[in-house]
């Protein structure tokens, strides 16, 4: 079986939450490596766990905030036996398409750092390239220096990084990087920097900045939600706003879905979409009911397969 956390050369681990050999469905392992989580001592593992266990699949990503979880206890005990503390950075990348939990990941991530005293706050600053580039020269830097000041304490989440390098030598999103750069440095242990962007957009990003990936130690690969894993997605968003699925209308969506990412892959966006494709089915449904002036309980609740409004070549 394939390791899906790899050690690189520079000390980054890279985890790969699971690989293309994984989209085979594997059996489901009984094994429970952490039955330490569940002890009262560790209620703050406990409470982010919660948090974690609702989210679909993401399984080497929960593997690692546990180990990270464990990691930081341990150093804590140390500390108290007067043995040396491990210190280390935790500047992360996530690399993924839209709508694959990572903005979700780096909140939960916010608060156990917060729950644990890593960070004095551990809450989410999310940005993109106009919140940190300027106009004229300097503006750029003192933009990012201000952002930086608000994420201190918590995270600071940059999405579609990559489009900081786009621009070449001459664009100002250089100067945001060299100053993310250095305050990630000086500053290292007040906040933590998140970037995220499309898998083949952040690996050629890097390219254009030499050893900027190497102080990112930890890597989330974020991949494209399997058809069964969308449908698990379609019913809990479902649940949550107090609707259910007829027989026909998940017969309907399973199918979809097994199709819906052939020929879209780069603007495919996952629970996203899944989102949108209920809320359009909401709307289909309450226009459906007004006609048929029926407002039953249970059909107030039921989304049938007329509902699921597709479009479909």
């Amino acid at each position: 079986m394939k390791q899906p956390i790899r050690m690189k050369d520079n000390g980054q681990i890279n985890v790969v939450l699971h690989t293309k050999n994984d989209r085979i469905q594997q059996p489901v392992s009984e094994e429970r490596p952490y039955m330490w989580s569940s002890s009262s001592e560790h209620a703050v593992l406990k409470k982010v766990e919660s948090e974690l266990d609702a989210l679909v699949g993401l399984e080497e990503l929960k593997k690692m905030i546990r180990e990270i979880y464990a990691w930081i206890f341990i150093s804590k005990k140390r500390e108290e036996k007067g043995l040396k503390a491990g210190k280390q950075v935790l500047h992360m990348m996530f690399k993924g398409n839209p709508g694959t939990g990572k903005t979700t990941a780096a909140r939960i991530i916010g608060k156990l750092f917060f729950e644990m005293k890593v960070l004095s706050k551990g809450h989410l600053i999310e940005a993109e390239r106009a919140d940190l580039v300027g106009e004229y020269i300097g503006h750029t830097a003192q933009k990012t220096r201000d952002l930086i000041k608000k994420a201190m304490g918590g995270i600071l989440f940059i999405d579609e990084a990559y489009s900081l390098g786009r621009g070449g030598e001459k664009d100002f999103g250089k100067e945001a990087i060299d100053t993310l750069v250095k305050h990630m440095e000086d500053k290292q242990n007040d906040f933590i920097l998140i970037l995220a962007g499309y898998p083949r957009e952040m690996n050629h990003f890097f390219t254009l900045n030499p050893g900027l990936e190497s102080r990112f130690p930890l890597v989330f690969q974020f991949p494209d939600y399997r058809p069964e894993q969308l449908m698990s997605i379609a019913e809990k968003m479902a649940a949550e706003k107090e609707y259910r699925f007829s027989k026909e209308a998940k017969m309907k969506l399973r199918e979809h879905f097994a199709h819906a990412r052939e020929g879209s892959q780069q603007t495919f966006s996952n629970g996203r979409y899944v989102r949108n494709l209920i809320e359009k089915a909401t709307r289909a449904q309450a226009v459906r009911l007004l006609n048929e002036n029926n407002y039953k309980y249970e059909e107030l609740m039921l989304i049938d397969s007329r509902d699921i409004q597709l479009n479909e070549r």
